[in-house]
């Protein structure tokens, strides 16, 4: 049996590997369009890999995709985290699981994880052929047909994997539309927020543990971390954000206002008689030398001066009306975002290869036979913290069993 694999990332690798273990006779040849291989995995969690994440719930695992986590309940049945996590390790990639849930090789290097992709593909005897993009697909009598354009000839394939990771635009998946799969406009998912009219940027570097943030206009809400940038805000609760929100944000053409609720207590009330306790507790003592929740002390001096109330003042002069204007910067801060930026270079695209025109028990096209999908291409996507790798993982373990 010949199999094609189309890509040289993180999920094309592992369909390669898991092919050619399932079937040790067939010829497996990895096609990258690249110079470079495993370029994600490289600069993925700051060169150090994510590779998946702790979570050990099929129902809290599936709950951090935004698109795709429903047709992945049963996928995850078959090759999950844990399995993940066994699978590396039986390779000589020791894991080690942070307290936020993240797992990085102990090596806390992502070469690591590439070297154990190439000596695997190495050991198995896989053929990798860089600079080699592939710009059509063609059913055959039996199989599938490579077309490489620029003169060079197609090859024919009993089985093939599609691999090639996210489109930015759409136009880079004509080819499968082409063939008769529904394809979902693919817009940008997993970014940081761009606020160029907002003081807040002068703030940069601060980080507040336990935040809430909601969009308005819209039903999107997400809690966690969240960081001042010298452009804006980013930090896993704004990444959460920007996931469930990527479709939304995009029709709005990235122009809308957040409110932040930096103590992550959605009660005013109960906000209300924590700052009457510290007034009443320390009535004289300077506003700017007791924070409420501990938050950061120029956050604090930052959020004073929004209210007008000088921070050397004491805590018993600020009065009711001083108290409300506090309890109302604290819960609902109001911020104008005006454009986005990539996370890092972790680029991830929502939309893709519709679910539709995908058999998710086999990974194959239900439009196309011998055709499978892994990764990226598929309209699945995840929030940050190793969840996109592990969906390339079990896509691309059920993709390499080929049935």
């Amino acid at each position: 049996m010949d199999i094609a694999v189309v890509g040289g990332g993180a999920a094309g690798f592992f369909s390669a590997i898991t092919a050619k273990e399932n079937y040790p006779d067939a010829n497996v040849v990895i096609f990258e369009k690249s110079k470079k291989l495993l370029a994600k995995v490289g600069i993925s969690g700051g060169g150090r890999c994510n590779v998946t994440n702790g979570c050990t719930s099929i129902k809290e695992l599936v709950a951090a995709y935004p698109r795709g986590g429903k047709a992945l309940r049963q996928p995850f049945q078959i090759f999950n985290t844990r399995h993940a996590m066994s699978w590396f390790e039986s390779r000589g990639v020791p894991l080690m699981v942070q307290e936020d849930g993240r797992v990085f090789p102990t090596s806390q290097n992502s070469q690591t994880v590439i070297d154990c992709f190439l000596g695997s593909a190495k050991q198995l005897g896989i053929d990798i052929e860089v600079g080699r993009a592939v710009r059509a697909l063609h059913r055959t009598e039996g199989g599938l047909k490579l077309d490489f354009g620029s003169g060079a000839p197609s090859r024919a394939f009993d089985k093939v994997i599609l691999a090639s990771g996210g489109s930015p635009k759409r136009q880079g998946l004509q080819w499968l539309e082409a063939l008769g799969h529904k394809i979902e406009d693919p817009v940008p998912s997993l970014f940081t927020f761009n606020m160029p009219d907002e003081s807040v940027t002068e703030l940069m570097g601060i980080a507040v543990e336990k935040t809430l943030v909601s969009v308005q206009g819209a039903k999107l809400k997400s809690e966690g971390p969240l960081l001042i940038t010298h452009w804006g805000m980013s930090g896993p609760a704004i990444l959460k954000l920007s996931a469930f929100g990527a479709r939304w944000m995009s029709g709005e053409s990235y122009e809308f206002k957040i409110q932040v609720n930096w103590v992550d207590v959605q009660n005013n009330d109960v906000v209300m008689e924590e700052l009457k306790g510290i007034a009443e507790k320390h009535s004289n003592k300077i506003l700017s030398n007791v924070r409420p929740y501990r938050l950061p002390e120029r956050l604090w001096v930052f959020l004073l001066e929004k209210c007008d109330l000088p921070a050397e003042k004491r805590w018993g002069e600020i009065g009711k009306k001083g108290l409300n204007k506090l309890v109302n910067v604290l819960t609902n801060d109001i911020y104008v975002v005006n454009g986005k930026t990539t996370f890092k270079e972790e680029f991830v695209t929502c939309g893709g290869v519709s679910l539709e025109s995908i058999d998710m028990n086999t990974m194959q096209s239900k439009i196309c036979p011998n055709l499978y999908f892994s990764g990226e291409l598929m309209d699945i996507d995840g929030i940050t913290g190793g969840y996109n790798f592990q969906a390339a993982w079990t896509t691309g373990f059920i993709a390499g069993k080929l049935k």
